[in-house]
């Protein structure tokens, strides 16, 4: 056991996507991740959903893996895996709502007491949510939601409008996210979690490639970012900013930086005016 100084290193998104069918998940999903990577190519939809990922194939040549009932849990840890073993960097699980039904028909299934029987399946369960956690890609999962309607005035007329609502996934699966973007039927996304600071408190956004690109630099951000084979720490980071832009950009893009190098920030900024004067 050794008590450590906090670092922020490099790192790959973990995040999801939530909606009621028709809300733009999957193709939400394979914009997000070619902002991320830049190459269709790297890029696979672990499908579960009938083969809709072949319907944006106009988007690019990106990969599909097709899993077909019931929908293990082994099926897709191995399928994570087989993508990670292909070299692919952004990996799509469209959608985890099948992997948590199968655990539940699974638990339905047992005899016994209901109480004592899950801790039989939590295991294989954690074993999944650990493999998306610790993968060497970046992964998008997607997750069904609850439908329901909501009436709203439009014309002088009361205009029913379908909604989503509670995700069908384990309760608390959404702590284990980094980004949590939540669809309406408009196609606009709603953050409901994120650790990125980039897009919470905002209006909904309409998702497109730069969403991924604006992902991928808060990704690309920390103490053990590299020029060449030279590790950077935070301040050098800041340093080797060309312009207050740059600067600034850097600032906006590193909330969790903003009070402990606020005194770099500034030094680096009155240097940089300095120097266009």
């Amino acid at each position: 056991m050794q008590i450590r100084q906090a670092q922020r290193c490099k790192a790959k998104i973990k995040m999801a996507l939530t909606g009621p069918s028709g809300s733009g998940k999957t193709m939400s999903s394979l914009l997000i991740a070619y902002g991320l990577c830049g190459n269709w190519s790297k890029i696979a939809v672990i499908d579960t959903e009938n083969n809709s990922a072949d319907l944006y194939a106009d988007l690019g040549p990106y990969q599909v893996l097709q899993l077909f009932p019931p929908f293990s849990t082994e099926q897709y840890i191995s399928a994570i895996k087989a993508c990670e073993s292909y070299g692919l960097e952004v990996i799509i699980i469209d959608s985890i709502t099948h992997e948590w039904e199968y655990i539940l028909e699974l638990h339905g299934n047992m005899a016994g007491n209901s109480y004592t029987n899950w801790h039989k399946v939590n295991p294989a369960h954690n074993s999944f949510v650990q493999t998306i956690l610790q993968s060497s890609a970046h992964i998008i999962s997607t997750i069904r939601s609850k439908q329901d309607y909501v009436l709203y005035e439009k014309n002088g007329k009361m205009v029913p409008e379908k909604v989503g609502m509670k995700s069908i996934t384990r309760e608390g699966m959404d702590y284990e996210f980094t980004l949590v973007f939540d669809l309406d039927m408009k196609n606009q996304a709603h953050t409901s979690k994120d650790r990125t600071g980039l897009f919470m408190g905002k209006p909904p956004l309409k998702i497109s490639s730069a969403t991924g690109t604006q992902i991928l630099e808060w990704c690309n951000i920390g103490t053990k970012n590299k020029i060449g084979n030279i590790p950077l720490d935070f301040t050098d980071l800041i340093n080797n900013c060309k312009s207050v832009d740059e600067l600034l950009d850097l600032y906006m893009k590193s909330p969790e930086y903003q009070q402990s190098h606020l005194q770099e920030f500034t030094s680096q900024r009155q240097r940089l005016s300095q120097s266009s004067i």
